[in-house]
């Protein structure tokens, strides 16, 4: 079939052959003309790395480069050699009787274009590329759900040691969307692509593993055998159990009870990061869709297998085994859920729960928790009030503490989260008689690092308290020039709280704080620590609880800034180039 072009009159044959090139503006376009062996040739004009004009630059041997960071082209179909600057536009030329004509109608999809634009991003871990691509798929084709597919099947795929900090930032940036300003949006898709792009720059590739044979597993065996293999830290046995599983049917709430048992098996592995990326990763797959759990759950079995377990832990073990209380209150935990069913109570011990959690007593935490389960507290309800106490730590960590402390804490709060999060999925799951969801075990674990972080509130920051400031607010407090500078944790705090107890707008300071913590560079942290913030306040509401957590993660963010900003250099040039500006005269 014969294209049909529509040729436009750009200019005269001798307007290109005084100088061997020509600019010339053409429906919004300015086109530089290349005179080279005889032949004319169009491309746009803006070198597509950082917009320099492409008519500065030089052709020799049919390359065009690029003078600012010498980006080379060919001149003939615009093809970039550095992918790094992406292919130029380039337009069909027809000389005829000295008058030059150019069909400057666009060549390619520009969305399937940018999609491919965020692959080589992903591929070669080049922050620019990745910015540009999420910057056009989100504002012209409003399309999050489709680079944070390609961010995910990328890191699962692209990293031999699995799910690791780099699509935990992903997923956690995918869930604050909803909380951001809309102009913050695209940049946060950008910090986690770019996140995963860091994350497996370097690494050989994962190989899913093929699932046993036969269609007939029973799911108990194959959960009894997947926990088994974690033990004994086998690797490709753990995942083998995970495909096959999932190709006999499990349901996604099935395949959360397998998970989340091998992972509290063992108490607080990996300082609690391994539980909050599971989480994460049953997160990632309701966006995504189950079609991905395969890929997605086996990534997280390089995890399992190869972390630290506290029961090795000597802070766990000495002065006092708290190991030891841990596994006598896991045995009698099925004896207290028995006597709880048939008590048929409402429980209403939430407030006297707290200061006990925060007490310095591990067997009466314990023994709290278990009599909390007995007098008709859920599972979900001893988790709400264990990541609440957890937050409160944040909410009262001490300026007088090591800076690194910051994360002590910080870790106790994302792991409560997460078993939070995960013993909500379990609601409702088909257990034998006298089982429980193991993820329950995790409940006791979050509450044993909450006691172990103790020390980091003596002396205990004041908390900030309804009516402590004395007046209503009229606007939002200015954070942003609060947190330009250094030591403003208790400052950033109070704001936040005074604010929000004189009836200030939730949403509005969860939209300020997350575009604040998106001018800073990355910082696994911090990003964890403002995202479980969020979503322990959606289930808190703007009850003084609620309030707490949002004071917990101001207080956070306000530790780790100001920071570098490169990556809020990077995405800001990205951004001005989407929007046509000049940055070689700016």
């Amino acid at each position: 079939m014969t294209e049909i072009r529509n040729y436009t009159h750009v200019a005269a044959l001798a307007d290109v052959e005084k100088i061997g090139v020509h600019t010339v503006q053409v429906g919004g376009h300015v086109l530089a003309l290349y005179l080279h062996e005889g032949n004319v040739y169009a491309v746009d004009n803006r070198c597509p790395h950082m917009g320099f004009p492409l008519d500065r630059g030089s052709v020799h041997g049919g390359i065009l480069t690029c003078h600012w960071h010498h980006a080379r082209f060919d001149l003939c179909t615009g093809g970039a050699f550095d992918l790094w600057a992406d292919d130029v536009p380039s337009y069909p030329v027809d000389v005829r009787d000295g008058a030059i004509y150019v069909d400057i109608r666009p060549r390619h999809d520009p969305i399937a274009h940018q999609r491919q634009r965020l692959a080589d991003g992903l591929e070669r871990n080049l922050s620019l590329v990745i910015a540009k691509a999420v910057i056009a798929l989100i504002d012209e084709a409003d399309d999050a759900a489709t680079p944070f597919q390609s961010g995910l099947d990328f890191g699962t795929r692209y990293r031999m040691e699995g799910w690791g900090q780099g699509l935990t930032i992903l997923t956690a940036m995918m869930n604050l969307l909803p909380s951001l300003r809309r102009e913050d949006r695209a940049r946060a898709l950008y910090h986690g692509l770019s996140a995963v792009a860091n994350d497996t720059a370097g690494h050989p590739p994962r190989f899913l593993v093929q699932p046993l044979p036969g269609d007939d597993h029973d799911l108990s065996t194959l959960k009894r055998w997947f926990r088994q293999f974690i033990e004994v830290r086998d690797s490709e046995g753990a995942e083998r159990c995970i495909v096959s599983a999932i190709r006999a049917g499990a349901t996604p709430a099935q395949m959360a009870d397998m998970l989340f048992a091998a992972v509290t098996d063992h108490r607080y592995i990996d300082v609690g990061h391994m539980l909050d990326f599971t989480n994460k990763a049953f997160e990632s797959l309701d966006i995504v869709g189950w079609d991905h759990a395969a890929q997605v759950l086996t990534s997280l079995v390089p995890g399992y297998a190869n972390a630290s377990r506290m029961e090795e832990s000597n802070a766990w073990r000495h002065p006092i085994d708290l190991v030891k209380i841990l596994h006598t209150s896991f045995a009698r935990i099925p004896d207290v859920l028995a006597r709880a069913s048939s008590a048929g109570q409402t429980w209403q011990g939430r407030a006297t729960l707290t200061p006990i959690l925060l007490g310095d007593d591990p067997q009466r935490i314990a023994d709290a928790l278990l009599a909390a389960l007995g007098d008709g507290a859920s599972p979900v309800d001893l988790a709400g009030v264990v990541a609440y106490a957890a937050a409160l730590r944040i909410a009262r960590f001490h300026t007088s503490n090591e800076f690194g402390d910051w994360d002590t804490a910080l870790h106790t709060f994302t792991f409560a989260n997460a078993v939070h999060a995960g013993l909500g999925r379990l609601e409702g799951l088909d257990l034998s008689a006298g089982d429980y969801p193991l993820l329950l075990r995790g409940v006791f674990d979050g509450a044993m690092s909450i006691y172990l972080d103790r020390f980091l509130n003596i002396p205990a920051a004041r908390l900030p308290e309804a009516g402590a400031n004395g007046h209503t607010p009229s606007a939002l407090p200015a954070l942003n020039p609060l947190l330009d500078q250094q030591q403003q944790v208790n400052p950033a705090g109070q704001a936040v709280a005074g604010y929000l107890f004189h009836g200030g707008d939730a949403s509005a300071i969860r939209a300020e704080l997350g575009h604040l913590l998106l001018r800073e560079d990355r910082n696994f942290h911090t990003i964890q620590s403002v995202e479980a913030a969020f979503r322990q306040h959606d289930l808190l509401g703007d009850s003084t609880e609620g309030i707490h957590v949002l004071v917990a993660a101001a207080r956070y963010l306000a530790a780790h800034a100001p920071t570098m900003r490169a990556q809020g250099q990077t995405y800001g040039i990205a951004r001005r180039l989407h929007r046509g500006e000049r940055l070689f005269e700016g």
